[in-house]
Order: C-alpha cells, then sequence, then structure tokens
C-alpha cells in the first residue's frame, strides 16, 4: 500500500485472531500496522506481532528494492507491535533503533539487551532528519503505556500515531470507523483521559493531513472528526444522547420490569439502547456505557449481592474510570432485594455521577406499585 510517493505500508493482517489482548473478540480480525520512509535516509516505524515475523520482514524487502533500512523506530512496546525488534536488528546490523528510554529499558526485558551499541534515545519534540522528510517525536506516557512515542513527519503532515486513532478489524475490513474505534478506545486507551488530553494538546498545533496508527485503516480527508471523537472520549463526555440500559435477569421478571421502563422513556422522546450483560461482549457493553448521556442497571439480588455479571460489568466501568453521567437503578429481590444499593456502592467513588433518588424495587413479578415507580424513574432519567 502506497500512503505516499515516500510512504508505504509493509503491515499484516490477522484475520486468526479470536482474543486481542486475551479479552477483546476481533471478528473482522486485527491489522499490525509497520510503515517506511523511503528517503537519503530510510526508516522503519515499528514492527508487527510475532506470529507475523517474516511476512513483514517480506513486505520490507519488497519496499526497499535493494535498499538498506537506516533506522528503526519503536513507538511501543506491546507486544504486538515490538516482538520483532531483535530480528530486524539481526537482519538489518547496520539499522540504528530509535525510541524513548523507557522503551530500551522495556528491551531488556523482552530481549536480554538494550541494544546499546545501536540505539537513539529521543526526547519530547527531538527531530531526525532523514534528508527531506523530518521526524519530530511527542512523548505520550500512558496512551497507554508509559513509553509511547508518536512521530510527525512535517513535510507530508503525517502522524505516525502509535496505539491512538487505532480500531479493531484488519486493513481489509469494509465498516464504519467509529464503532469498533470506540470499543477499541474504552477498552484499551479509556482510563487515561488526563493523558490523552495532554497529547492532543500537543498535537493541536500541527497540520496534520493524515494519522497512520499502528491498528486499523490509515486516516486521511477530513480528519476533525476523529480528532473530535477523541476529545469527547479522553473527556468522558457523552457522544450520544440516550439512554442506555445494562440488566441482567434470571427468570425474566426483571427483564419484563427492563421493557416497560424502555416502553416510558421512548413514549418521552428519548433513545434508549439495551444490553443483556449475560449474553453480550461485555468491551460492547463498556462501549455504550460510555457513548450514552445516561444509564440504567436493572439487577436480580444474588448471593445478597448482585448478579455475578452486572457486578463484573461494574467494576469494568470503575477500572475504566467511568465518569458525567446520571444513572438510575432497577433490582429483583424475592425476599431481600440488595442489588441497588450493592451497585450504587461499587460506583459510589466514581467522578460526578448523579444518582437518581427513585428505585424500582421488584420483589418476583413486577407489580402496579412497580409500574408507577417505571414511570417516576423514567421521568427522573430523562432530566
Amino acid at each position: 500500500m502506497q500512503i505516499s510517493q515516500s510512504v508505504r505500508y509493509i503491515g499484516v493482517d490477522d484475520h486468526k485472531i479470536d482474543l486481542f489482548e486475551g479479552q477483546y473478540p476481533c471478528p473482522n480480525g486485527m491489522a499490525y500496522n509497520s510503515y517506511i520512509i523511503l528517503d537519503e535516509k530510510i526508516a522503519v516505524m515499528d514492527s508487527v506481532d510475532k506470529n507475523f515475523g517474516e511476512q513483514w520482514l517480506d513486505n520490507l524487502k519488497g519496499a526497499l528494492q535493494g535498499k538498506t533500512p537506516d533506522y528503526l523506530i519503536v513507538q511501543h512496546m506491546e507486544p504486538d507491535h515490538s516482538a520483532n525488534i531483535a530480528l530486524f536488528a539481526k537482519v538489518y546490523p547496520s539499522a540504528k533503533i530509535v525510541a524513548s528510554k523507557q522503551a530500551f529499558v522495556m528491551m531488556k526485558h523482552y530481549f536480554g539487551t538494550e541494544f546499546e551499541d545501536r540505539r537513539i534515545v529521543v526526547q519530547d519534540r527531538d527531530k531526525l532528519e532523514l534528508g527531506t522528510h523530518v521526524l519530530t517525536f511527542f512523548t505520550a506516557p500512558m496512551v497507554h503505556w508509559p513509553e509511547v512515542i508518536m512521530s510527525f513527519e512535517e513535510r507530508e503532515n503525517i502522524l505516525f500515531s502509535a496505539d491512538a486513532f487505532g480500531k479493531f478489524g484488519t486493513i481489509d475490513t469494509q465498516e464504519e470507523w467509529a464503532c469498533e474505534a470506540r470499543r477499541y478506545y474504552f477498552g484499551i486507551v479509556g482510563k487515561f483521559g488526563v493523558q490523552v488530553q495532554n497529547l492532543l494538546k500537543k498535537l493541536s498545533a500541527l497540520c496534520i493531513k493524515t494519522i497512520c496508527p499502528l491498528h486499523g485503516p490509515i486516516l486521511t480527508g477530513e480528519l476533525s472528526n476523529y480528532l473530535t471523537l477523541y476529545d469527547i472520549w479522553s473527556k468522558y463526555e457523552a457522544e450520544s444522547d440516550g439512554v442506555f440500559i445494562a440488566y441482567t435477569s434470571v427468570y425474566g421478571n426483571t427483564l419484563q420490569a427492563v421493557e416497560t421502563l424502555k416502553t416510558e422513556l421512548e413514549k418521552l422522546g428519548i433513545k434508549v439502547v439495551v444490553t443483556d450483560l449475560a449474553r453480550c461482549d461485555t468491551s460492547e457493553a463498556v462501549e455504550d456505557a460510555f457513548r450514552y448521556s445516561r444509564l440504567v442497571l436493572a439487577s436480580t439480588t444474588y448471593n445478597g449481592g448482585v448478579f455475578p455479571f452486572m457486578r463484573s460489568f461494574l467494576h469494568e466501568l470503575v477500572e475504566h474510570n467511568f465518569q458525567n453521567r446520571r444513572v438510575g437503578f432497577m433490582e429483583n429481590g424475592s425476599w431481600a432485594p440488595f442489588a441497588a444499593r450493592t451497585m450504587r456502592g461499587i460506583l459510589e467513588n466514581c467522578k460526578n455521577l448523579t444518582f437518581c433518588e427513585t428505585v424500582v424495587s421488584v420483589r418476583g413479578a413486577i407489580t402496579a406499585e412497580n409500574e408507577e415507580q417505571i414511570r417516576a424513574l423514567a421521568k427522573e432519567v430523562r432530566e
């Protein structure tokens, strides 16, 4: 793939992966992106997952057309991008390795060496001249590892953005960017909103025309949409106005209460998305909790607390810095309904959450009193 006359794509698509990082389903596979800049000096931007080392070297060889690379730029040390550093170093012994100081420490852990005889340590806003192309490096700690750097090529206005602006799915997947980019962001980067905001401030002065992430498609054209979404996501603001209802139900009575609430909310003109936490991909549920402006949690009481799928979901939200939302509760407990109290307790220390006063408390099947509670909760959620 040719990004420009001098910049080419040499990454690989993984169509066999089932779980990224051992937890995120990848129905459309995963791309491990790598790039090459051809100039008086030749720079290779990152490597790929260990299972694709030979394919990557073949792609690199084809792009080099008999030339030898001068630099391997290591922006991120996660193994899906760094696994072939030692292999590259062996094949191209004259090439320098360029990375942050902390990245070289990590190389010692992974490869038993910090490549002391051939390394170039870069810091924030350091430059590397390749000829007509010049790379400026920007440190991006905790986006989403501490050693991360990004590279801006000044001549063609290309940002090599490490894992930022990435998504699930292979390069050849034809799908809307935002959906899988959102799930990727909140699952992998989302805890570090402050750090993403710091990065966006650094990048705001740049005239970026192309974004080359380490996962997903190369982004071109009107980039403001991608940058705006990253700004919204990293501020933990709602992207869409609506209510996300996450529920668990054992015998269908809690589900009936959820469906009644959905109907009442839709009568009020509110968009509603409903997810059964026992039967969904948790990362999709986390994505929707961050996407919508309001959240309702509905669960059966279980072992004197809350149903396991709900408990796991709530801990995922806390771990990823869930905040700035209105939250309502519905519970079911035949003899001792404790779910609402437990759910609220898990979320109690999250920032800027407004808890609805109305709690729908079902003791078995829903009653006329529960229906009144549901109508009251719908109106309160709407506020």
